[in-house]
């Protein structure tokens, strides 16, 4: 059996009674670490606090290990019970429902234990959860790359009167252009794309655009280690959000469409300047 369990948004407490139950039969636990982090897994002493918890070996599996070798983890589900964790939900990554797909066709039962996304935890910030539209992911501009195609969801969304759900590039192992070519794999440092850089990169899109999907003085919340206990919400302008700090990762952050006035009443608690930012 292939158990998916998720582990929610703050830290290892965060896991439910019944994904601890779950991890504490399986023979083998793999731990993904490249869609997201958890916050104190930033730090080097996050992997043995999982283990210490869970009174488990915890095997680390990067990009690599699940999309390029995840038969052989699949093939020890076949026989034993086996948990791949995942930070927040299990199915908050498009890479995990490929996960399923493959178990299914080598005969693998797939069990899944839900927790907190991000997707569902952003209603913190007191943008009612169905007046969201499309949700988009920015990555990081290159030289020589620098996409714009999400543009047309956040035009589309705001033409709806909706909201917009950015989530911002993290990138953990990844080789460097150099050493691909090469033909030896060396790695970058990891990057975690703060709500600054996206504010940035948003602003330079609109202006070659030009389309005025939105501007400098449209309102944003951003949002920084969300489900943490140092979590920080910040409501105000983009050129606003563009000078505040907004502290160590994981951030995202959500383009404000038309609100409603209880919306607009929570966003208040959280506008530049009121205290009440650290929740």
């Amino acid at each position: 059996m292939l158990y998916l369990v998720g582990l929610g948004l703050g830290d290892e407490k965060d896991i439910t009674l019944r994904g601890l139950e779950t991890v504490k039969k399986c023979s083998k636990v793999y731990m993904e670490a490249y869609t997201s982090l958890l916050s104190f897994g930033l730090s080097s002493t996050g992997h043995s606090t999982l283990e210490n918890l869970y009174g488990k070996s915890i095997i680390v599996a990067d990009r690599e290990t699940v999309e390029e070798k995840a038969d052989d983890m699949l093939l020890e589900a076949q026989s034993s019970d086996v948990a791949f964790l995942v930070v927040g939900d299990p199915f908050g990554a498009t890479t995990h429902t490929d996960l399923v797909v493959r178990a299914k066709k080598l005969g693998v039962n797939v069990k899944v234990v839900h927790n907190a996304s991000v997707i569902n935890a952003i209603g913190v910030c007191g943008l009612q959860l169905y007046r969201y539209g499309e949700t988009i992911s920015i990555p990081f501009f290159t030289e020589t790359w620098r996409p714009d195609s999400f543009y047309d969801k956040i035009q589309r969304n705001r033409t709806l009167g909706l909201h917009t759900l950015c989530l911002l590039d993290i990138r953990v192992k990844e080789p460097s252009l150099e050493s691909l070519c090469r033909g030896k794999k060396e790695y970058e440092p990891p990057r975690y794309m703060t709500i600054n850089t996206a504010i940035e990169q948003l602003l330079e899109i609109e202006e070659n655009r030009g389309e005025s999907a939105y501007s400098e003085d449209t309102t944003c919340v951003g949002l920084a280690r969300v489900g943490s206990e140092d979590q920080v919400i910040i409501a105000g302008l983009m050129k606003q959000l563009l000078t505040i700090d907004f502290g160590p990762p994981l951030h995202c952050l959500v383009i404000v469409g038309e609100v409603h006035p209880v919306e607009e009443e929570m966003l208040e608690f959280y506008r530049v300047g009121k205290s009440s930012n650290h929740t």
